[in-house]
């Protein structure tokens, strides 16, 4: 059953006389469920967007409501298909053995922008990777990915070398194919735990984008950066929507949803925001005074093209398994990327 609730119209009395207008409420409020922290950009930029996005498209019909740790990170797909929200942002590497598929825009050596990325990622899904099928139960309304992924510590990591043996926080995934081939130890802790993961000495470091060092405060704990040009890999996530709150939308709505709002259009606006909030992660770094940048030496970039390059034919055997054509769609996701304006 859906959990969006039917608002009636509400009159401001008085005050709307004066005005000689009558203002309405949204005929229908779609519930958010979100884990992250409410500055993170996930809330404070990327929900708000796609908020804007609906209410535009419906007219005002169709408004959301975000609510704030309902459940944590790994728990939102069963969440929604519990009904207890309508909405949800996941992170593919959270479900291990869950999704497949979604490892190939998660690769190291693409290059380009989240948005492109992004764009890429829709386009290589609609043609081949929902084949697989492995949203069932979920409807995918948007698909996604972070910047290029770093090594944040507060040791000074100035060469792969230094890697080796590091205890690092990993969030799944290719982020863990990569820090196993590097030599280091994963530890899988979702992303609003790294804080305390690091605070605590629990870890040496995490492997996250430049957003982190805002979104999660890494700036404080985490004050050195190794920063391997096109990243370490790039994380994978959808917006997910309860089918059963999507099939009780009047059908107009439906359409509109469809056509302005959901798949390509909303997966790029989404990637846009990703390169602004890395962007600020960057700036916040440099503003620190205390925190450094260490760029991998050419010599480094070639090893580590060669460790990629092994991931790579990895993962692309792992989602052939899945029925998917699995070398086409990484070649139109490199394509598509190398080709976005």
């Amino acid at each position: 059953m859906a959990k969006f609730s039917k608002l009636s119209a509400l009159l401001a009395g008085a005050a709307l006389a004066v005005a000689g207008t009558v203002a309405a409420a949204a005929e229908y409020t779609l519930i958010i469920s979100s884990w992250a922290p409410p500055t993170h950009g996930i809330n404070a930029k990327m929900w708000p967007k796609f908020t804007e996005m609906v209410e535009e498209a419906t007219g005002g019909r169709v408004t959301t409501e975000l609510k704030l740790g309902m459940a944590p990170p790994p728990a939102q797909p069963d969440l929604i298909m519990d009904g207890a929200a309508d909405l949800s942002i996941i992170f593919h590497g959270y479900q291990p053995g869950r999704f497949t598929t979604t490892k190939l825009i998660e690769l190291p050596g693409y290059e380009g922008s989240a948005e492109a990325a992004s764009v890429a990622y829709w386009r290589a899904y609609e043609k081949y990777l929902k084949k697989a099928d492995e949203h069932r139960g979920l409807k995918v309304v948007a698909l996604h990915t972070h910047g290029p992924a770093q090594l944040h510590s507060n040791k000074k990591v100035t060469s792969l070398a230094d890697m080796n043996g590091m205890k690092v926080r990993v969030p799944g995934g290719v982020g863990s194919d990569v820090a196993d081939a590097l030599g280091m130890t994963g530890i899988k802790v979702p992303a609003p735990k790294v804080y305390e993961t690091l605070a605590s000495n629990a870890a040496d470091g995490v492997v996250m984008p430049f957003e982190s060092r805002k979104g999660f405060k890494l700036t404080e704990v985490a004050k050195n950066v190794y920063e391997m040009p096109g990243g370490l890999y790039r994380g994978s996530f959808a917006f997910i929507m309860s089918q059963d709150a999507f099939d009780a939308l009047p059908d107009d709505i439906q359409k509109a949803l469809e056509e302005k709002v959901f798949g390509e259009p909303l997966s790029r606006e989404i990637g846009k925001i990703w390169d602004e909030i890395d962007q600020i992660g960057r700036d916040a770094t440099m503003e620190a005074g205390d925190n450094s940048i260490n760029v991998a030496s050419e010599a480094d970039q070639a090893a580590f093209a060669e460790i990629a390059a092994k991931v790579r034919d990895k993962v692309i055997a792992e989602v052939a398994e899945k029925g998917v054509d699995a070398q086409a769609a990484y070649d139109m996701i490199k394509s598509e990327m190398a080709a976005y304006k």
